[in-house]
Formats: C-alpha cells, sequence, structure tokens
C-alpha cells in the first residue's frame, strides 16, 4: 500500500470510519454471589448442571475434583472457595462453565448461568479502582448495565488466582 493510503486508512481510523473486525464481542454471563460475571464465548466449551466430581486426594481447597467429560478428565473448580466466598447453603444447585486454559480443561462451578449478552467493544472499560478487591483481582475489564456492572472474567487470572 502507498504511503498515501496508509495515511487516509490512519485518518478514517481516527474519525472512527475505519471497520477494522468485530464491534461486538459475546459475553456468557454466570452469576457468583450476585454479582453478575461475564465469559468471552470464545472460551467456554461446555456448559453443565451439577455433576458428580470425583475428589482429588491432596488437592488445594478450591479444587473440587475431577470429572469425565467425554473421555476428557476436567479439573472442577469451585470458584467461590478460589475466591475466599462463602459456600452456598447445603443443597443448593450449582451449574458448571468449562473453559480451556493451556490445553487444558476446567470446569468452573459457579452459582448459575445466564444468557449470552452482546457487547459493544466500545463500551468496554477498564476495573474501576473501587471494585471489591476479590472482583478486582479476577476481572479484565467491566460494562455498565442498566442496573448493574458486567466484570469480565479474565479466565487465566481466575485459574491462577491464591486467596489472601
Amino acid at each position: 500500500m502507498s504511503l498515501t493510503g496508509e495515511v487516509s486508512k490512519f485518518r478514517k481510523r481516527r474519525a472512527g470510519e475505519l471497520d477494522e473486525g468485530p464491534q461486538t464481542t459475546e459475553f456468557l454471563t454466570v452469576v457468583i454471589d450476585n454479582q453478575l460475571f461475564g465469559i468471552p464465548v470464545l472460551q467456554v466449551q461446555d456448559v453443565l448442571r451439577q455433576q458428580t466430581v470425583t475428589r482429588v486426594p491432596l488437592a488445594p481447597p478450591e479444587v473440587a475434583g475431577a470429572l469425565n467429560l467425554r473421555g476428557r478428565i476436567v479439573t472442577a473448580i469451585n470458584v467461590r472457595c478460589r475466591l475466599g466466598l462463602p459456600d452456598l447453603p447445603q443443597g443448593a444447585k450449582t451449574m458448571s462453565v468449562v473453559v480451556e486454559l493451556e490445553h487444558e480443561l476446567y470446569s468452573l462451578i459457579i452459582d448459575r448461568v445466564g444468557d449470552v449478552l452482546s457487547m459493544q467493544n466500545k463500551d468496554f472499560e477498564n476495573v474501576p479502582p473501587t471494585l471489591d478487591s476479590v472482583w478486582r483481582d479476577v476481572a479484565s475489564g467491566i460494562f455498565r448495565l442498566e442496573n448493574q456492572l458486567l466484570i469480565v472474567i479474565d479466565v487465566r487470572k481466575l485459574l491462577h488466582h491464591s486467596v489472601h
């Protein structure tokens, strides 16, 4: 491309006229301790109802166990425990969202799954410093919805997060 073409492209980009890819991102919404979170749909492998997990001896407390998902062993992570939140009452139903990180599958045990929301990329905001540190440590950013925040979960941060 010529220098004139590059300058024209730059001017259009500055003016917001250049289409440089998708303008929206889809998120699977999940609820943990009454807070709405979003996991990018492209990271979600599966959504499961409450599963029976096999406890793993000597595993950290946040590792609920392992389960077999179509022949693959999946590590089940209790997200409430990972974040230092209290357990749900005995007998409360949970759900799982299966994500992949570094070629390993993880089943994130959460309170419940919501809808898929398509969010405008231009509305994405950095994590505000006033956000509760429990959420801030595992978030990549937020979207402001009508009555609440949608906190975007950074799966890598969540799986590597340690409770203080």
